[in-house]
């Protein structure tokens, strides 16, 4: 009996453990009556699945995986109808929670998970605002172009342009200011990817130690360096 109720607490200790080292992805996808919805991420260029569920009437869902950095997930919906939809996510162990709509699925989605996340959506917060004046200055100059208007096509232009570098230069900012965050890396790797690389060595430089060894710390740094040799040897 004592044996058996000392196995049972290392039994109890070990699950806890893996616990600890797991993503917990919980969410409801309002309207969703059939589909697969999979957990993925990026490994060596492909997107691999790591749990998966089938939904038959109920539109919440659980998936699992074991997760040993902080890094970018994704949520993929297969409503059988073959269009694959995807929500990408911050992910770090313990508990994310996804919830959304089948008819918004991607553009709706309300995520709340790791610290990682939360940074993340900031970004994304301020990056719509961008996008949203481009999207005026954009049907501004057609506007002004199809009106043959010459000065405002111009002016659209240039204010365009502008908004551009601002955006740029935003994000520039916005990484160095979240540099102890694995968000800083992972936007210079994707938003910031064709900028002088004194922008992006400044980026690089200004990680604190626990985020130049994460895993998007390191892809910088990789990237980086790649820059600079390529550069001496035109």
């Amino acid at each position: 009996m004592q044996k058996l109720l000392v196995l049972l607490g290392l039994f109890l200790i070990f699950s806890c453990g893996n616990d600890n080292d797991k993503l917990i992805v919980k969410g409801n996808i309002k309207g969703l009556k059939k589909g697969t919805i999979y957990l993925k991420k990026a490994k060596d260029s492909t997107l691999v699945t790591l749990d998966s569920v089938t939904i038959n009437g109920n539109s919440q869902f659980e998936l699992k995986s074991k997760i040993d950095i902080p890094e970018l997930y994704f949520i993929y919906l297969d409503k059988n109808d073959n269009e694959d939809e995807r929500i990408s996510f911050f992910a770090d162990k313990g508990v994310t929670e996804i919830n959304t709509s089948l008819e918004n699925f991607v553009f709706g989605a309300k995520i709340k998970g790791s610290k990682q996340q939360d940074v993340l959506e900031e970004y994304l917060t301020m990056m719509s605002k961008f996008n949203d004046q481009n999207l005026e200055l954009i049907k501004e100059n057609f506007d002004a172009n199809v009106a043959k208007d010459t000065a405002l096509a111009d002016k659209t232009k240039k204010m365009h342009d502008g908004l551009l570098r601002r955006k740029y230069l935003y994000t520039v900012n916005f990484a160095i200011n979240n540099k102890d965050s694995e968000v800083a890396p992972y936007l210079a790797l994707t938003e910031l990817y064709n900028a002088n690389i004194k922008l992006l060595d400044t980026i690089n430089n200004s990680l604190t130690p626990p985020i130049k060894s994460s895993l998007y710390g390191k892809k910088l740094q990789a990237f980086v360096s790649k820059i600079k040799v390529e550069e001496k040897q035109q």
